[in-house]
Order: structure tokens, then sequence, then C-alpha cells
């Protein structure tokens, strides 16, 4: 962290959830119809939020598998069959084996994600791993390259059904890029208003969504009806057999189809476990393979409906509403992807993987609704260079997947330590779980790797300078640290000076902000040294970060008086809180320490760093780490402190 700080931390805590049980006594039958009712409620909020990305699959994922199956050795018939069962046993192990019925209950305090995971691993170990480590950060680096493409190739698609539109012909043809690209300029600039006032609708709309995906299926479904054949995972197997080493690149395309499974455990602590199963299982799934089953029936009664098989589904009286519907589906799903990447950013820079990047609170109310300003451009950025360098979902689908595939077998690997560490299973138990789904995982991200030629390599060389900026930053942060530590003064032995040579006393409360509660911090040295004076309290204060994601009230503090002259204070946060440390610091009147806030001083300590090639990074690196400090947020702000309490003391150092 730039400045004698230590790493702050993620969003107040969240409101209580309803749940779907009620309260008992008396008034439990009114209790068990609310709890009913919140349930329900976050049921179909899960639904617009979680199985955004995965409900707007249909609309290219068995058009991209089916039209590399046409080019094999197989039958057009068991290419269509076989591909629609890949789909359908794709989506029931990788979705609801792996994800809904195993790895959500891996949770950390009822939140989900890799850096949650990862966070966990390392407690179940009961101490830091290098290997969970490079797991984490490469896992959270690759859900940004997710996050550039699944907006644009899911609006991309949606806008494309132009093409298909009754009476349209190409007139729209030239226009397909540039109105795709203005409605994810306007979902980008309209992040910094908040989305709490329209996130009330985005259930409701993707639920009527999945309820057209599910019908126009079931519809279909009776053009062919010996589709349904493909249940059986035989056709599936078969036409993988059958097409050799087509069929490894066909699963790459299948694989399309599950995009944004890892979406049901990340936003596992907005809903909880009992709505999101419900939804996949009795809602969301059902549609989904229903409107595979669906494709599969149309294309095998009409092979020339292959060239865009979900739109050549809809009737011409809906043609035009399904296009509205699909558009606003594919926003949400975006949506849900650009609020992902706030939220795994925030708990980035609250694990110490990034410096203090600017993160601001949209709602009063709801604590998860963040903005981050850099991440939102960066983002809108990524999205329409990708829009314009491919310009259809066709080309996009080529570098999509490697990103998703990798983050799920990092989520497979990490959940090897919670699993034999946490849940105490065998390690063979461990391995008979962990061993099949760690196979699927890994012929899927080989089969998406084939793909690094025609556009694959773009997600994962923006992973890879995101691992990088996050390995600098960290080895950059221990460096410093380190430094500091050997340069400085043990607390105690500065304590004992100060009482052999008492300074001027000046009224009233300094509090030092500091990662190390045991060395004198810098700010205070400076203070003593140019200032000459020593208050009449001193608050030695601590900010860390915890691996659960959130810490109550009653742990937050730790008081450990020293003397008459000193306090230690530190202040504990979940790494998906933001640190207020003003508001911290109002609780410790519950422990007998008063603070005015408008008559405390807070002093920080900042470093200003140059660049040495002798020691610590190579130089590049060294010149990296001091461009992402320079441009860190303000540490002020970061904390939530009042401008016009804080000192800053600064001392130059070099790593």
């Amino acid at each position: 962290m730039a400045g004698d700080l230590s790493p702050g931390d993620g969003a107040p805590p969240a409101p209580p959830k309803p749940g779907p049980d009620g309260p008992s006594g008396p008034a439990a039958t009114h209790g068990h119809a609310a709890g009913k009712a919140g349930f329900w409620a976050l049921t179909i909020g899960a639904i617009g939020v979680v199985f955004g990305d995965i409900g707007t699959s249909p609309l290219y994922a068995l058009r991209e598998a089916i039209a590399h199956a046409r080019g094999g050795s197989s039958d057009a018939d068991l290419a269509v069959i076989g591909v629609v069962s890949l789909a359908f046993w794709a989506l029931m192990i990788v979705v609801t084996f792996k994800y809904v019925l195993f790895l959500m209950r891996a949770d950390n305090k009822g939140e989900g994600g890799t850096l949650a995971l990862m966070a966990l691993a390392q407690h179940a170990i009961g101490r830091r791993s290098a290997w969970i480590f490079i797991l984490g950060v490469c896992g959270a680096a690759l859900f940004y390259g997710d996050g550039i493409i699944t907006p644009a190739i899911s609006v991309l698609s949606a806008v494309e059904g132009l093409k298909e539109a009754p009476g349209m012909g190409a007139r729209f043809d030239a226009f397909i890029v540039p109105i795709a690209a203005a409605i994810l300029i306007g979902l980008f600039l309209a992040q910094s208003r908040g989305t709490a006032g329209l996130a009330k609708y985005f259930g409701p709309i993707t639920a009527v969504w999945f309820l057209c995906l599910g019908g126009l299926g079931l519809y279909h479904i009776f053009d062919d009806i010996s589709v349904l054949r493909a249940l059986s995972p035989h056709y599936g197997v078969m036409l993988l057999i059958t097409d050799g080493f087509l069929g490894f690149i066909i699963l790459g395309s299948v694989f399309l189809a599950v995009t944004g499974a890892e979406a049901l455990y990340a936003d596992m602590g907005h809903f909880g476990k009992a709505p999101i199963r419900m939804g996949w299982l009795v809602f969301v799934l059902p549609c989904l393979t229903l409107n595979y089953l669906g494709q599969g029936a149309l294309i095998l009664d009409n092979p020339a409906a292959s060239e865009n098989p979900f739109w050549n589904m809809v009737p011409g009286f809906a043609y035009w509403p399904m296009l509205a519907l699909a558009t606003a589906a594919t926003v949400i799903a975006s949506q849900a992807v650009i609020t992902g990447a706030f939220s795994v950013t925030q708990q980035a820079v609250q694990l110490g993987l990034l410096p203090r990047i600017d993160i601001r609170f949209t709602s009063e109310t709801q604590a998860g609704q963040i903005f981050v300003p850099a991440v939102n451009t960066f983002l809108m950025v990524g999205v329409l260079v990708l829009l314009f360098m491919f310009q259809s979902s066709h080309n996009l689908t080529a570098a999509y997947g490697v990103a998703v595939t990798g983050v799920m077998l990092i989520n497979t690997l990490m959940s090897f330590s919670v699993i034999t560490k946490k849940w105490k299973w065998s390690i063979w138990a461990t391995l008979a779980a962990l061993i099949p789904f760690g196979f699927i995982d890994t012929v899927f991200l080989t089969s998406n790797l084939l793909k690094i030629p025609d556009g694959a390599w773009m997600p994962l060389v923006l992973g890879a300078a995101l691992v990088l900026i996050m390995w600098t930053w960290t080895r950059g942060s221990q460096i410093l640290s380190a430094k500091a530590k050997k340069d400085s003064l043990p607390l105690t032995d500065l304590i004992e000076m100060l009482r052999a040579r008492p300074p001027h006393r000046a009224p009233g409360t300094a509090i030092f902000l500091t990662s190390d509660p045991d060395v004198a911090p810098v700010a205070l040295m400076h203070n003593l040294k140019h200032n000459k004076v020593l208050h009449e309290k001193n608050v030695i204060l601590t900010v860390r970060t915890t691996d659960r994601p959130r810490v109550p009230d009653a742990e937050r503090i730790l008081i450990e008086p020293i003397n008459d002259d000193f306090k230690k204070i530190t202040l504990s946060f979940g790494f998906m809180e933001s640190p207020q440390v003003p508001r911290a610091l109002g609780l410790c009147r519950k422990q007998g320490l008063k603070f005015d806030i408008m008559s405390t001083s807070f002093f920080l300590g900042r470093r200003s760093v140059v660049p040495s090639a002798a020691q610590g990074m190579p130089l590049w690196q060294d010149k990296l780490y001091i461009f992402l400090m320079r441009n860190a947020a303000n540490p002020t702000d970061f904390f939530h402190i009042p401008p016009g309490r804080v000192v800053e003391l600064g001392t130059q150092v070099s790593v």
C-alpha cells in the first residue's frame, strides 16, 4: 500500500436478507408467510442477476456447436442430437452437479467466488499458501477477461436478430455493430448513477425471458419429437467418438452453453444458496433444456434453420417483442457481469492484491451497490474494442470460453484444501469427487485453447497483464513493508526514550495509521523530529483485513492500552467491507474510549518511492509499482476520514 498504512477492506455489512424460515411462536403464521414471500423474492432476484449470462447462451451456443459438428464424419441427425445431448449434459454436470449441489457448499460465511474461496482455503490451511494465492490471483485476473467479452457477445447476438426480422432483409446489416455499441455505451455511462432503482425489474424481465425460452422450445419440440433422444448421454458420446479430434473442437463450442455457471457461486452471498438452487433446478434448467431441445428439433425438421436456430424459432407475430426482450435480457446479463467486476475489484483491493481504487457507493440502503470508475472505463474501452474488432457474435465466440473454463478449473483446485481441511473428508473421498470435475474442466479448457489463433489469445493476454499487476503490487508492498520495518524503531523503545526525555505536549488526540503496530509509525517519528511535540493522547491505529467477508461490530475493535500516553487500536474489516474508520472508532465508546472526530488529528505517513536496480524487483517492475502507487486512491478518501483532520508526513524510500 502507498503510505504507512495497512490494506483497506470492502463494504459496510449488508442488511439482513429475508430467509425462507419465519419465526416461531404467536407470530409464526404471519412470519412463515413473510418468510415465504422473502424467499420467492430472492429467487426472482437471483434469476435476474445470477442466471443472466447463462440465460443468453441459447442465442448463439447451439448455432456454433452444430456448425462445427456438420463438418464431421457423423450423419446430420447424429450431429444435431449429439450436440444437444452434449449441451444438456454440460448443464447437468458442470452447473447442476458441480456448482449447485457441490461447490456452493464451500462458502466463506455465506459468500462465494474465487477470492472468497481463496480466503477460505487459506483459513482452512491455517497459513498463507503460495499456490492458493497464485490460483486466486489467476482466477481474479481471468474474471476480467470474461467481463469484457460477455457484454459484447450478449448484446451483439441480440441485436443481430435484426438480420432475421420479418421484411427487413439486409437493411439493418450495416447498423448492427453501431446499435450494439450505442446500447453498451449507454449501459456503462449509467453505472455511475447506480442500478438500485432498476434492479427490481431485472428479475421479472429475466423470468419472462426464460419462460419465452421454454415456451419456444416446447412448441418446436414437436417439429421432430425424436430430439428427446438427446436426453441420453449415449448420443453425445457417440458424436465425440465418431468425429474424433473434431469432437474435441465441438466441445469448445458446446461449452458456450454453460458460460455464466460460475456466477451461481460468485453471487451466492447476495441471494443465499436456497434461492439460487431453487431458481436453477425448478425454473432455469427446465427452460434452457426445453429451448435447446426445441432448437434441435427445428434443425432436424429444417436443416437450413441451423444458420441461426434461435431466431428461426420465433414466429413472425412475436418477432419484434422477442427482439426487444432479448435485448433487455442481454443488457441485464451484461449489467450483472459489470457489477461482478466491481465486486471482485473491491475484494482484490481489500485483500491487498491491487492498490487503493476509488470505490463509490451508489445506494444508501444496499451495501453491494458500488461503482468503480476506473474499472468501468477499462471495461467499456475493452468491450468496444472487441465489438469493432470482431464485428459479429460468431467471431466473438472464438474468444469466449477460455477465461471462464480457467476460472472453473481454478475453483476446483482451490476447493481441495477446503474439502480436506475444513470438511475433514479423506483424501480418497476428496479425489473421487474432484477428479471427475477436474477432468471435465481440463477437457473444456484445452478444447477452448484451440481457439487461441482465432481470438482466445485476448482474454489470456488481459489476464496475464492483470496477474503481472497484482504480483507487482503484492511483491512491492512486501518489500516496502520489510524495508520500513528494518529502518524503523520499535514502539516500546520510542516510549522509553520519551519517558526519559519528555517532549512538549499538545492538547487533543492524535491517531497514527500504520500497518505494523509494533514499530513507531513514520508520521509519529516525523512529528517528533520536526514539530517536537507529542499529543496528550496518542492512538496507534491499524486497519486489518480478515479472511471473512464481513466482521460484526462486536468483533470490529481491539483496544490495547500501552501506558497513559499511548493506546493500540486494531480495526478489523472483512474483505467485502469498506473501511469506514470514523464510524468504527465511534464504536469505541462502548469500551469506554471516546473520540470527538472533529477535535482529533489523523497522521498519515506517506512514502515517496524511488526505483533501485540494486535491490528488490527488476527496475521495470519497480517503475510499474511506483506508477501504481502514484495512481492509488487518496487514503483520506479510502478510509473515509474527514479531510480537514488529516496531516500527511512523508519520507523517501527505494524498492
